[in-house]
Parts: C-alpha cells; structure tokens; sequence
C-alpha cells in the first residue's frame, strides 16, 4: 500500500508517519498490520514541490490530509492554509482519476458554537469539510472527516497551539507560566490513540458518528477518534507539578490502563531538555552499605535497591501487615526466614533458607509475621538486592520488629 501523509512533519503527522515506517520496517509485528505490506510512506510538507506533490497524488492508495495552519499572522491566512492547500491535493487527485480514500483533520472548531462562534480557524475547516464533502460526491471516493479536540503527546509544540504542551514544557524546565483561568475545561486526545484510530481507517476499520453542535451523536457525517478524556486547566497543572514533584518524593500516580494520568506522565516525560534527564536519588550508607528508595505508590509499594558489603547480614526483622520481595541481582545471597513464635514443645520453629544469585534470578518473598535477614556470601563483592514491599515506609509507623532469624 502507498500512503501519502501531507503536513508530514507537523506533530501528527510525524507521530503518524514514524508508525507507519515502523509497520514498513518490520518493527511493528502485528499480526493486523500484515495487511498493509509491502508499504511506502510518501512525505508531504512545507519543502514538498507541486510537482512532487502531483507524482504522489497520481500513486497514493490512501491519503492523510493532516496539513494545515494553526497560528498564523495574520487570520486570513488561515483560510489559504486549511482550505487552499487542500482544494490543491484534491485537484491533484481527480485530475490523475485517483478515487482512493481521503482522510481529512479538522477541528472541533468547525462547529462555530460556544467559545468557537466566529473563529477564523473554525471558519476555514468547516470550509474545508464542505470542499471535501463535495469532492467525494463528484468522484465518489471515500472521506473520513475527523472532528479533533485538543491534542497532545509527545512532539507537540509548546507555545504554539497546545497548552498542555506548553505547560509541561515550563513545567519540566522551570519556566514561568500562566494559567489564565484553570476552570476552563478541555476535551483531551492523546496523540497514540489518535495514531491508532488512523491505522485502524487505514485498514478501512474506521468508527463513524454524527455531531450535533460539540456532542458527538449516532450518525455516518464524520468519523470518530476516541477514547478522549475531559480536564480543567487547573487539574491538568496539578498534575504535571505532581509528576516533576516525583523526582524528589518518589511518588507514581495511577497508572491504570488507559487512565489520563498515564497518557499525561508519558507526554511530560518527553519535554525535559537535554542534560536534565538524570536527578540524583538519596542513598542512605552506613558501615554495612547502603539503601536507596528508587519509587513509591500509594497503593502499590515501594521499590529500592540494598547493597550489602562483603559477608553483611541485613534484617532479622518481622512485620505484622508489610511484606517484601526480594531479587538479588549482583553476587550471591543467603536469604533466612523464620515465622515467629515456638513450636508446641518450646522451641523456634525451624528457618527456611534460599540461597540465592544474580546470575539465576529468583524472587523470595518475606511474609507477614516471618522474620528474615539476608547475608552476602562473598568475601569481596557487593550483593545487590532489587527490594519490593507492598507498602511505603512510614516512619511514624514502621510496622518493623526486631529478631534475629
């Protein structure tokens, strides 16, 4: 399949463009996307000629229509940009006979109601839909008018024309920023599931739907991207603060399957500038090694990695609720646990031992009421434990009691 992507360099398009060429390349081994092979991606931006625009046009298979302007000088321009350049490529397209799917983006902006009522953008993309719409009825080739939200994800422009871009921008490299009014309230679309969505009309698995002024309603006028997801201004902040604020605090916010938060942390992680991607973590060292946090959740636990000097025994310790599990990753390990209290003649009841290596992965969890320690066999080396436990430390209750295994 030939797959023409116009405004190719833009943040859709390139997030667009660099999946399919993972599908061309093999990197992408879905079994779903074995339809599309052989492929080749045909790149159209701002350095493309009209001639070359033309060849495309003449051998393309399907094409994405993501060019436009977003933030011109001068409002005018928005209607050269978004309707000019598309009446272009459709001209190119019937004058080779080429009836092949067309995707056009627009915007929710095209609905000119609300806070869109009289946008020049708006405008002009709505202009756009009708010249695409009057396309197909006279060649009969398919469209796929997408309505989008506000995008974001990673590559999008900050200060341009996402303010989610831009707040994690400032954000992660403590520059100033505004919030002008953080009740305002945006409809969110991540930009991989945007990517997946057009894969999917790629396939000619696309969803439809109708609008009926900003609702989306049952209906074949338009073709729909979803999930999105809803926020104010003031809680996208919040959150962003949160996840820079992890660096220090070591915190992981929720990271269900599908959850904003997730889709949000990923974007912010790839705004920090170069040569600000590492921050130091605290080791807590003492004659026997050290104990480094690595992260903390609030319903999941608590990750750190214990080096044990040579021969150091660390633990002979038990928990009423917490519980651990431990994977040695360096070096050699004897791990001892013992449950408390006596057998019914009197004596400690017997202790369970795992020896343990780096070099064979094992995990060995340390139970509620079951006191543990953990030896370094070597003479010379560092052990390196990889510690879970199912709970953060809390210093005002420790839930830790000492006895020796």
């Amino acid at each position: 399949m030939r797959v023409l992507v116009t405004g190719a360099k833009g943040f859709v398009g390139r997030n667009l463009c660099e999946a399919l060429k993972a599908i061309r390349d093999g990197k992408d081994r879905r079994e779903r996307f074995r339809a599309l092979l052989p492929l080749e991606v045909m790149e159209c931006d701002l350095g493309t000629t009209a001639e070359e625009l033309d060849a495309m046009c003449a051998r393309a298979d399907f094409v994405f229509n993501l060019a436009g302007v977003n933030r011109p000088e001068d409002p005018a321009e928005f209607m050269a940009g978004n309707f000019g350049f598309a009446s272009d490529l459709l001209a190119a397209l019937e004058r080779h006979g080429n009836a092949c799917p067309v995707m056009l983006a627009s915007s929710v902006q095209a609905s000119l109601v609300g806070r869109y009522a009289g946008s020049a953008y708006g405008e002009s993309k709505l202009a756009g839909e009708e010249l695409f719409r009057s396309y197909s009825d006279r060649t009969g080739a398919p469209v796929l008018i997408y309505r989008f939200p506000n995008l974001y994800g990673k590559w999008c422009y900050p200060n341009y024309n996402s303010a989610v871009a831009t707040f994690c921008d400032a954000i992660a490299n403590d520059r100033e920023y505004t919030v002008n009014d953080p009740s305002v309230e945006l409809e969110l679309l991540y930009i991989d599931d945007l990517v997946a969505e057009m894969l999917s009309a790629l396939l000619g698995e696309e969803r439809h739907c109708g609008y009926d002024g900003l609702a989306e309603i049952e209906g074949d006028d338009f073709c729909a991207c979803r999930p999105t997801d809803r926020a104010t201004l003031g809680e996208i902040v919040d959150l962003l603060e949160s996840f820079r604020a992890s660096r220090a605090d070591l915190s992981v916010p929720d990271l269900a399957d599908g959850s904003f938060s997730k889709k949000l942390w990923s974007t912010f992680e790839s705004y920090y500038d170069e040569g600000s991607r590492a921050y130091a973590l605290k080791a807590n060292r003492d004659e026997r090694g050290s104990f480094t946090e690595f992260l903390r959740t609030p319903e999941r636990g608590q990750v750190s990695v214990n080096v044990s000097g040579p021969g150091v025994t660390k633990g002979n310790h038990w928990h009423h609720s917490k519980w651990e599990r431990f994977l040695v990753v360096s070096g050699e390990a004897s791990i001892r646990l013992r449950r408390v209290g006596l057998d019914a003649d009197g004596r400690p009841l017997p202790v369970d031992e795992y020896r343990v290596s780096g070099d064979d992965p094992v995990a060995v969890e340390m139970a509620p009421g079951t006191t543990h320690c953990i030896e370094n066999l070597s003479d010379t080396k560092d052990l390196v434990t990889v510690m879970w436990a199912n709970e953060p430390f809390d210093p005002e209750n420790p839930d830790t009691y000492y006895e020796e295994v």
